[in-house]
C-alpha cells in the first residue's frame, strides 16, 4: 500500500480523464464496479475523492477499477505519464474560452503540490524571480477572469444603467449632473512631467467625493467624459471610499510609486486591480449601455467612426463593442510602441502577438497593429488616419484558424501614437451559416501559400464571408475582403514556420 500511495500521485486525474473519454458519471463507475465485485466496489462520493487525489485506493479496488476499463493496474501509477483526455488539460468550465495556442492551459496535477497553501508560497518568489510586479500580475489574473466571462458583467451593467439610465449619448453636462446627484464635485490641476519616462496623471480620486483631473482634459472632450464616468462608478461601487488607483495617462512608463514597480505581489495590488476593472467596465456601460449601444451598432454597421457621436474615445467605442455584441468571438488590443499590449481581451482565443508585461524587439510584421505602428506617418486629431480591415491566417503549426481585424492609428491625450485594434474569429461565424468553416479556412491559407504569406481570398470564400459579414453586420469584415488575406504569426521572437513568409524575417 505504501508503494502504491508514492507512485499514485497522478491516479486521480488518470481515473477521471479515462472516465470522462468513456461517457461515464461517477454514478455509473460505481455501478459497474458493483456488477463486478460488490465486496470492493467504491461509492460514488469515494470515487469523487479518488479523483481529486484525497484518498488513494487500496490495492483490490485499483484492480475493479482497471477492470472495467480493460486496463492493467500499473497503468495508473506515476510510471506511465499517460493522462490525456479532453478536461484533464484544460480544467475548464464548459462554455469557457479555449486555450489560445502558444499559451495552452495546464493539468494543475497532482493536487497537492496545486494546493492553495503551495501556491501562495511560490507565486511571490516566481514573479520576484521574473521581474513581474504586482499590478503587472493581478492585470494579468483579471484578464484571464474577464475572457473566461467573456465579458458579462450584468450586476455592473445595471448599476451603470441605473446612474444613467441608459441614456446615450450622455453629453458632458449630464455626466456631470449624474456626479453631483452622487455627491461629486470637480477640481481640476496643473501638472508637468515629473521626468523623463514618467507619465502624467490625468485624474484622480479624494474621498469621499472629489474628482481631481488634469486640466489638459479640457480640451479632450471624449477623454474627459471617460475619467468622469470611471469616478462615477467608484463612488456608486465602493462608496468613494477612495481606494482606486490614480488615473494615468497610456503607455510605457512609471506610472505610480517604487512599490508599483518593485517584483511580487500583495493584496493591495490585486485589490486596486480589480477596482480598476470594474470602474472600467461601469464607464463603458454608462456611456454606452447595453440595449441603445447594441442597436445603434447595428445601424452603423459597426464602423468605428461612430464613437465621436456617442462622445466616447475610439478606445471605449472598441472595447465596449465587444462586450454588447451577440456574437462572441471578439478580441481587442491597444497596442503601443515599440512592442507593447496596453489592453488586452481575447474573448476569442486568439494568441497575442506579444506580450502585455514586456516588450518584443521583432513583432511578426504581418499583425496589423504592428505594420501600423511601424508607420511613419503620425495621425491628428484634425485629420484621424483611416480605419484599416485585414483578413488573417493564424499559422500556428497545427490548424489554421482565421481572423478579421479592424485597426486604427491614432493619438493617445498625451499626444503619443498607438494603434486600436479589434476582430472576430471567422470560423465560428461560417459554421453558424452551414458553410465548412475548416475547409473555408484551408482554401485561403493555401492561398496564403502559394503568395509566400500573402494571397487573394478565393471566389467562393470570399462569398461566404460576404454572408457572415451581412449576417454579423460587421461592415468593415467586406471592406477587408478587397484586399489579400495574411499570414499571422502566434509568436514574436522566433518564427515557427521553416521558411519565414515574403522573405520578412
Amino acid at each position: 500500500m505504501a508503494g502504491l500511495i508514492r507512485q499514485g500521485h497522478f491516479l486521480g486525474p488518470k481515473l477521471r480523464s479515462l472516465r470522462k473519454r468513456n461517457g461515464l458519471t461517477l454514478d455509473e463507475l460505481s455501478a459497474r464496479c458493483v456488477q463486478i465485485d460488490a465486496a470492493h466496489a467504491p461509492s460514488v462520493s469515494y470515487l469523487s475523492m479518488v479523483e481529486t487525489g484525497k484518498r488513494v485506493p487500496s490495492t483490490e479496488m485499483l484492480e475493479l477499477l482497471a477492470g472495467v476499463f480493460g486496463k492493467d493496474s500499473r497503468w495508473f501509477l506515476d510510471e506511465n505519464p499517460d493522462i490525456a483526455g479532453a478536461d484533464a488539460v484544460s480544467g475548464a468550465k464548459s462554455g469557457a474560452w479555449p486555450a489560445a495556442a502558444g499559451t495552452p492551459a495546464i493539468a494543475l496535477e497532482p493536487a497537492f503540490l496545486f494546493s492553495k497553501e503551495l501556491l501562495q508560497n511560490a507565486l511571490p518568489e516566481l514573479l520576484v524571480q521574473t521581474g513581474t510586479t504586482g499590478p503587472q500580475f493581478a492585470r494579468l489574473l483579471i484578464r484571464v477572469w474577464q475572457e473566461t466571462h467573456q465579458n458579462d458583467f450584468p450586476d455592473i451593467e445595471r448599476a451603470a444603467e441605473a446612474a444613467g439610465g441608459r441614456e446615450m449619448p450622455l453629453s458632458q453636462a449630464r455626466l456631470l449632473e449624474i456626479a453631483r446627484q452622487h455627491g461629486l464635485s470637480l477640481r481640476w490641476f496643473d501638472e508637468e512631467r515629473r521626468k523623463s519616462g514618467s507619465r502624467p496623471m490625468r485624474a484622480r480620486f479624494e474621498a469621499p467625493g472629489t474628482i481631481v483631473v488634469n486640466s489638459k482634459l479640457r480640451s479632450l472632450e471624449e477623454r474627459l467624459n471617460y475619467e468622469l464616468a470611471y469616478f462615477i462608478g467608484h463612488k456608486i461601487l465602493h462608496n468613494g471610499d477612495g481606494v482606486i488607483p490614480p488615473r494615468f495617462a497610456a503607455g510605457i512608463g512609471e506610472d505610480s510609486t517604487e512599490a508599483n514597480t518593485r517584483p511580487g505581489i500583495g493584496s493591495r495590488d490585486v485589490l486596486l486591480a480589480w477596482r480598476d476593472f470594474e470602474c472600467g467596465v461601469f464607464a463603458g456601460a454608462l456611456l454606452c449601455p447595453r440595449v441603445p449601444f447594441r442597436q445603434f451598432l447595428a445601424r452603423e454597421a459597426h464602423q468605428i467612426g461612430g464613437a465621436a457621436r456617442l462622445g466616447v474615445t475610439a478606445a471605449a467605442f472598441m472595447r465596449r463593442m465587444t462586450a454588447v455584441s451577440p456574437y462572441r468571438h471578439w478580441h481587442f488590443f491597444d497596442a503601443y510602441p515599440p512592442g507593447f499590449l496596453q489592453t488586452v481581451y481575447r474573448g476569442n482565443g486568439i494568441p497575442l502577438p506579444w506580450g502585455n508585461m514586456s516588450l518584443v524587439p521583432d513583432p511578426c510584421p504581418r499583425w496589423a497593429v504592428f505594420r501600423l505602428l511601424q508607420q511613419e506617418r503620425v495621425a491628428s486629431r484634425s485629420a484621424p488616419a483611416r480605419p484599416t480591415s485585414q483578413v488573417s491566417i493564424m499559422d500556428d503549426g497545427t490548424q489554421p484558424r482565421l481572423y478579421c481585424c479592424h485597426s486604427l492609428l491614432t493619438k493617445d491625450s498625451t499626444g503619443t501614437t498607438h494603434v486600436l485594434s479589434v476582430g472576430v474569429d471567422l470560423a465560428p461565424a461560417l459554421d453558424a451559416q452551414g458553410f465548412d468553416g475548416a475547409a473555408t479556412v484551408r482554401q485561403i491559407a493555401e492561398s496564403c501559400r502559394r503568395g509566400g504569406g500573402e494571397g487573394a481570398i478565393p471566389r467562393e470564400a470570399t462569398e461566404q464571408l460576404r454572408t457572415v459579414s451581412h449576417v454579423l453586420n460587421i461592415a468593415w469584415i467586406a471592406e477587408a475582403l478587397e484586399k489579400p488575406a495574411c499570414v499571422i504569426c502566434p509568436r514574436s521572437q522566433s518564427c515557427p514556420r521553416e521558411k519565414p513568409c515574403g522573405g520578412q524575417r
